[in-house]
């Protein structure tokens, strides 16, 4: 299934930087990357395309049914091996060199890391499972990499493949028309982001930061700088463990433990 037509044609010069492929049966539920936000606009200009297979598609039977019983028993349904099989391979013939992914609990956890590593990659399949998941074969000779967006369980692949696909597309050219924007988002650099703060200058006596007003560039670096590593070390500490800091960053994040001790040790007294 291709949604918008943006997939059928493909031109002499195409300027498509990123294919996405993905095996859901519910194909419907990608309308909303498809056809809004970035990924909606990167669509229409071909700068990303996404291409969409139904295992119902690729069935045998009459009713078009893609679930069966597990082997051993227990609750729930799988995925049918031969549908769900003949659909990841149909997209491997047309994308040759794809790698594959199967969003899973049972996955890595995804991170900025592992996105600026697979943004690299021209083609990508994914797989959405739904029921109790898919069979282990599939995984054990069809799926390349399986990929978690966090430690909770959702009832189906979907949400998570189009969270990988946005985070994606982000940081492919000409998607984001800053790229400065891209680089300053959290977990960019390992480091949290900055608080932002828009017009009005004064809201129910709640003020912008002065230095935000002042039109010195580099104080408001800084300052950025010194809130990104303080959220950072407050919220997520863990992402520091193996960030090599600058110079300029040792120091501003030691006087910011040296001022929290400080605190901690008049609050004892």
């Amino acid at each position: 299934m291709e949604l918008n037509n943006y997939s059928q044609t493909k031109k002499k010069y195409d300027i498509t930087l990123m294919w996405f492929y993905v095996i859901t049966i519910f194909p419907e539920m990608f309308y909303a990357i498809t056809n809004y936000g970035v990924t909606g606009k990167a669509i229409h200009k071909k700068i990303i395309n996404i291409q969409l297979f139904n295992p119902r598609d690729f069935t045998d039977n009459k009713y078009k049914s893609v679930d069966d019983r597990p082997y051993g028993g227990g609750p729930g349904m799988l995925m049918s091996v031969k549908p769900l099989y003949s659909a990841i391979q149909h997209a491997k013939d047309l994308s040759k060199t794809a790698v594959v992914i199967y969003l899973s609990p049972q996955g890595r956890r995804l991170n900025q890391k592992k996105i600026l590593e697979i943004v690299k990659k021209k083609k990508i399949i994914f797989v959405c499972g739904r029921y109790e998941g898919i069979d282990q074969r599939i995984i054990d000779n069809q799926v390349d990499e399986e990929w978690s967006i966090g430690d909770y369980i959702l009832t189906g692949g979907e949400l998570a493949a189009m969270v990988a696909i946005d985070s994606i597309s982000r940081f492919i050219p000409g998607v984001i028309k800053k790229k400065q924007s891209v680089q300053e988002d959290s977990f960019f650099n390992d480091l949290l982001d900055y608080p932002h703060y828009t017009r009005p200058q004064v809201i129910k006596n709640m003020k912008v930061p002065e230095i935000l007003l002042s039109g010195n560039h580099d104080k408001i670096r800084l300052w950025r700088l010194k809130k990104s590593l303080e959220k950072t070390w407050t919220k997520r500490p863990d992402l520091l463990k193996n960030k090599i800091l600058k110079k300029e960053e040792e120091i501003i994040l030691n006087e910011f433990k040296n001022k929290i001790n400080k605190k901690k040790n008049k609050n004892n007294y």
